[in-house]
């Protein structure tokens, strides 16, 4: 439909040019169309005479009435209107909603698909937890959007690379190897042992220690450190001391080879179970990309080098700084510090620079809100660097889980959170895919888990999937009652779809394809959750106002096939989400 109306104010574009009202040799605009938010707004509006007023030397207002008056005669078109200053509203018949039907039923799952990305390859990145604990309720959110926008990202005609960042480098592993040996040594030692505040302390670093000592015995042991050995942990600046000197320590103890090696068992048992714990929530990934691979290939050293050459980089208190405040930036980052080290952000740095090279033509992150900061400098070294609006990220506020009135902790270190495995067993996987996206990613959330599980028309997701489960019943009826749905019937007699209901539902079903084209354009997978609440909202208004399955064969096959419609469409987004569309519930 939208691209019926494009055509036809492409058709009226020409008839003012050939009048002089518009210049001849003025380009072609290619309307855009959006649906209005009330319905006495009409079906579509559009603000191309806003786009022509500049050109044609007069009011929107004006130009809005003069394409009026030249926009061809269409059967499928009621009325044009003008509104406000100069937008223009169109108002579809009713009946010319019923081809959707036959849409929808001859497109089966591909209902909803574009071309919109001409095949553009997109990298999108995203969890990206470090791999020191098993994921977290509030890591959820940002792997159900990341999933289903990847999903409604391939619908639209990208070419979409999903990928997981593995920070395995840096002091958060140290302090993960120190936490795990030091179990280590208490399951050898048979004592209790003092952790560092600020070492990792959950349950399942006991495992993970237990695991190690099967298959290392106590090839590991050494003498207990100093400030394991106290009666409680220090706290404050003091404490983070302690904990540097603890790394030092464990590392003198171990030495560099067996250090690395309690690091790496400890990395490699928490990424197996980020694995399986994503994979069983229907999140996947092409590549799981590792930061340790930088320091082994040169790619440090070559986006430093590509930096220097554009005259960004400088020395100052011995340091290598980034003028990162030249491209928008609150402040210079380091690069170098003054011992040689290189940052986290230089890392950053080449990891994106990677991506570029890679061939994507667009990069998305989907990150925490609380990495707001991270956003600017990482844009503007991609602007030092010659890609200025290939970056995009996308913030995701963490979702606060609640359990009657009790709010539920999420901090790894404490080891005191609900994982989301927990959280998938708790709801399900259905109700944790859909409660994540059912909101604008930046938008805060509360998760109400006693909602996600119940099963009632106030939990949506259970609305929705019912909508899908209740029409699969409909036609488990035919057979006992006699009766057979003839398809063919059925499309021949959509015009007998008069009732407003049915004409909602139309509507309704038409609406899809823009739906997930604004998701798409968006890079949100929110529109097709609210779009989903609403179908199937229609879906149950008519259904308890009409009976599907009438006497008439006419009417009660152009009724099954409209049930179809819903059920195919229903399914298809439910997709898209990672959820489920079940025939019985």
């Amino acid at each position: 439909m939208k691209e019926k109306i494009q055509e036809l104010l492409i058709a009226a574009q020409k008839a003012l040019k050939d009048k002089g009202v518009l210049p001849s040799e003025m380009p072609t605009v290619k309307a855009t169309l959006e649906r209005p938010r009330h319905k006495a707004q009409g079906d579509y509006a559009s603000n191309i005479a806003w786009v022509l007023a500049k050109e044609g030397k007069q009011s929107p207002r004006t130009i809005a009435e003069q394409i009026i008056r030249e926009f061809p005669a269409s059967p499928f078109i009621e009325k044009v209107e003008v509104a406000g200053g100069g937008f223009i509203n169109f108002y579809v018949l009713p009946a010319t909603y019923g081809a959707v039907i036959e849409r929808v039923l001859t497109e089966g799952k591909h209902y909803g698909s574009s071309n919109l990305g001409q095949n553009r390859k997109v990298l999108i990145e995203f969890v990206s937890a470090n791999p020191t604990g098993p994921l977290h309720v509030g890591h959820g959110r940002g792997a159900a959007c990341g999933a289903s926008l990847a999903n409604i990202l391939s619908a639209s005609g990208f070419s979409v690379h999903r990928e997981y960042y593995v920070n395995n480098v840096g002091r958060q592993m140290d302090i993960l190897a120190v936490s795990v040996w030091l179990r280590y040594l208490e399951l050898l030692g048979g004592q209790a042992i003092t952790l560092p505040l600020n070492t990792y302390v959950g349950h399942y670093i006991i495992d993970i220690a237990q695991a190690f000592m099967e298959k290392v015995g106590r090839q590991f042991y050494a003498l207990l450190p100093g400030c394991a050995s106290k009666q409680e942990a220090t706290k404050g600046e003091a404490g983070e001391r302690e904990l540097d000197a603890l790394l030092i320590e464990a590392k003198s103890l171990l030495g560099e080879e067996k250090f690395t090696a309690v690091r790496t068992f400890g990395e490699e048992a928490i990424l197996k179970d980020i694995q399986e714990d994503l994979t069983q929530f229907g999140v996947t990934f092409d590549a799981w990309y590792k930061e340790q691979s930088h320091f082994r290939d040169g790619k440090m050293q070559k986006v430093i080098e590509r930096l220097d050459a554009t005259g960004d980089l400088y020395h100052h208190d011995g340091a290598l700084w980034f003028n990162s405040s030249k491209y928008g930036d609150e402040k210079d980052r380091v690069v170098r510090r003054g011992n040689g080290e290189l940052t986290y952000f230089a890392s950053d740095l080449a990891y994106h620079l990677t991506k570029v090279e890679r061939g994507f033509d667009v990069l998305i992150n989907i990150v925490g809100a609380d990495h707001h900061g991270y956003t600017t400098r990482l844009t503007a070294a991609m602007k030092a660097l010659g890609y200025p609006k290939i970056l995009n990220f996308i913030l995701v506020q963490f979702a606060v889980l609640t359990r009657g009135k009790e709010r539920l902790s999420m901090s790894t270190r404490s080891g005191v959170f609900v994982t989301l495995r927990e959280l998938r067993e708790m709801v399900g996987n259905d109700a944790a895919r859909f409660f994540y996206v059912m909101r604008k990613s930046s938008q805060h959330m509360n998760f109400d888990c006693e909602l996600a599980r119940s099963k009632s028309h106030e939990n949506p997701v259970y609305t929705i999937q019912y909508a899908h489960a209740r029409v699969a019943s409909v036609f488990k009826k035919l057979a006992p009652l006699g009766w057979r749905y003839d398809q063919t019937m059925g499309l021949q007699n959509v015009g007998l779809l008069k009732t407003k209901e049915e004409e909602r539902l139309l509507g309704k079903l038409s609406e899809y394809p823009d739906c997930v084209e604004a998701a798409a354009k968006q890079y949100e997978p929110h529109p097709v959750a609210h779009y989903l609440q609403e179908c199937a909202g229609c879906f149950h208004r008519y259904y308890n106002e009409h009976r599907v399955l009438v006497e008439e064969p006419p009417l009660r096959n152009a009724r099954l096939a409209l049930s179809l419609a819903v059920k195919q469409v229903v399914a298809n987004g439910l997709s898209l989400l990672g959820v489920s569309a079940p025939d019985t519930m």
